[in-house]
């Protein structure tokens, strides 16, 4: 069974143990077994083995994993050092760079920002190579808002943070007033400029969680 090794094993027993989640595991063991699929089964569930159930101030919801190769590590939108940071992550830094000055990153793992509290977790946590949205409709979607639920019903207000229209899928989840949503269009090159640009998020965020005396995240990445 899964192990992540920190508060989360024992708020997604029941879902590990379901019926749901056990097809789910037949259908990977197949995919891992004659296909590329990403990212490593290793670090499927990093998001959540870097970020426990109680260290959560933020979530930020990605679509699926990276499907180049080397790309995806098992946090929406990162990617490890020395892998060039991908078009939407560009456009991430950009916006981060407009609203709060922080300077552009010359690597894009986000490591730091889970470490701190900021959940980045994908809708659909694996993908085959080349192949967008292939593991869409499998089952992970059962076991991410299981997810959300969990944090909705937490006493401390969390920041949710959704990009798109995968991304928005899970507001319905959230339905405790205490937390805070936000949304705008996606990173990617197709629709920045429709609405992600400028939408001021990470000010946003932060602003919140001070407002509720919640440390900051510290947007700003180490090189």
């Amino acid at each position: 069974m899964v192990h992540i090794g920190n508060s989360w094993d024992e708020q997604l027993a029941e879902v590990f143990r379901s019926p749901q989640y056990l097809q789910l595991r037949e259908f990977l063991k197949q995919e891992y077994s004659t296909k590329t699929i990403y990212p490593s089964m290793y670090d499927i569930f990093n998001s959540l083995r870097y970020t426990p159930y109680e260290k959560v101030k933020a979530v930020i919801i990605g679509q699926d994993p990276y499907h180049g190769e080397g790309q995806a590590h098992g946090l929406c939108f990162s990617v490890k050092k020395g892998v060039a940071p991908p078009p939407s992550l560009q456009n991430i830094f950009k916006e981060l760079n407009a609203d709060l000055g922080v300077p552009i990153p010359h690597h894009g793992e986000l490591t730091a920002w889970a470490e701190q509290g900021v959940l980045m977790l994908n809708s659909v946590l694996t993908v085959r190579a080349g192949q967008a949205n292939s593991h869409k409709g499998k089952g992970w979607e059962f076991v991410t808002d299981a997810v959300i639920r969990k944090l909705n019903e937490r006493q401390q207000p969390t920041a949710f943070i959704l990009w798109g229209g995968n991304a928005r899928q899970k507001a319905p989840l959230i339905t405790e007033p205490r937390h805070a949503i936000f949304t705008a269009a996606h990173p990617s090159p197709l629709s920045a400029y429709n609405g992600f640009f400028g939408c001021r998020h990470f000010s946003g965020v932060n602003n919140f969680l001070a407002a509720n005396g919640i440390e900051p995240i510290d947007w700003r990445l180490d090189d």
